[in-house]
């Protein structure tokens, strides 16, 4: 999966758990998994025609209402893909943040203008948080129910993570003399 594209077992994924629409996907993406990866309709979609192509997802046409809705669901094939895609040893793992990437060339402005780029950095994190911890109390109880140990434990790497995140906030302003 080295050479494949991330977005294809993102979706690959997805439809593992169940049947969906192409908007259906994004909408997965930016509520479940939006925490640790990102996905936009514009490589969802020729993502969706590669895979059909390659026979690793098949789509189907359901009529709702006035409109028609194409709906994917995952091949053998796909499964494979991802099984195969899940045993690999090679992982990339890439942190990137604007916040830091602003705070490392902050010296060609002043630190008002670092403090509130950490401050906006906090609010997203506090926000993000809230969110994880909701889950995660909601996983709780589910968490020996099929794949929902896997999600549980995914959610509480993002719980950890985004308390560091606020620790290393404080730190930072008060560095900064806030």
């Amino acid at each position: 999966m080295a050479r494949e594209k991330k977005i294809n077992v993102v979706i690959l994924g997805l439809l593992n758990h169940e049947d969906l629409t192409g908007y259906d996907i994004k909408k997965r993406i930016d509520e479940a998994i939006g925490f640790f990866w990102k996905g936009s309709f514009g490589n969802i979609y020729p993502a969706l025609k590669e895979l059909e192509e390659g026979k690793y997802i098949k789509s189907r046409t359901d009529s709702a209402g006035n409109r028609e809705k194409i709906r994917y669901r995952i091949t053998a094939k796909g499964k494979k893909l991802l099984e195969d895609w899940l045993k690999e040893e090679q992982i990339s793992n890439e942190l990137r943040y604007e916040t830091l990437l602003k705070l490392f060339f902050a010296g060609a402005s002043d630190r008002e203008t670092a403090l509130r780029n950490i401050e906006v950095f906090e609010g997203e994190i506090r926000r993000d948080l809230g969110i994880l911890k909701v889950y995660c109390k909601s996983l709780e109880s589910i968490k020996d129910d099929g794949d929902h140990i896997y999600y549980y434990l995914t959610v509480t790497f993002g719980v950890d993570t985004y308390e560091a995140y606020l620790k290393w906030c404080t730190k930072a302003k008060k560095i900064l003399g806030k």
